[in-house]
């Protein structure tokens, strides 16, 4: 059975940087939960950072440029974090192959988790096409990564992995 990494926050647990969760809801997603496929994590509590936290943002590119050296994950007050944004994306990543998760459903727009848009490092609101730094190193490390509006798509991954093996 093909298992998901999924951000924590979106299977209810209260650990986004307000404190809150942002739980999906859907026949799809409650099916995997039941099923045993979802292994929930976040990447910046298991990196260090308390629930609840200051905002962060990406500044200076997006998490691949964070990966690469070239970008950091600042606070509003200009603290740095990027250390523990790195170090909860490898924790997520050494969860996922534990579990053997070849897929990651994770929560869009986050400085960890985004995948297809971050907020722009400005802390206007505005976000901009770009990658969580959670998300970019599991990409570059070949696990699929979804947001929480793409359960279809995840389906069909799942559907096709395990018709391959």
């Amino acid at each position: 059975m093909e298992r998901i990494l999924v951000s924590s926050c979106l299977v209810g647990r209260p650990v986004r940087y307000d404190g809150a969760a942002r739980p999906v809801a859907g026949d799809l997603f409650e099916r995997w939960r039941a099923e045993g496929r979802l292994v929930p994590f976040c990447p910046e509590v298991s990196g260090g950072l308390p629930v609840p936290r200051p905002p962060a943002e990406i500044v200076g590119g997006d998490g691949g440029a964070v990966l690469d050296g070239t970008a950091l994950v600042v606070t509003r007050a200009g603290a740095d974090v990027t250390a523990e944004f790195l170090r909860g994306a490898r924790l997520a990543l050494a969860a996922a192959r534990r579990a053997g998760a070849r897929i990651a459903l994770l929560k869009e727009g986050s400085p960890s988790c985004g995948s297809g848009r971050v907020h722009d490092g400005t802390f206007s609101g505005a976000s901009v096409p770009g990658t969580g730094v959670t998300t970019a190193l599991l990409r570059r490390e070949g696990i699929r990564v979804f947001g929480e509006d793409d359960l279809d798509a995840v389906q069909e991954l799942l559907i096709a992995l395990e018709r391959a093996d």
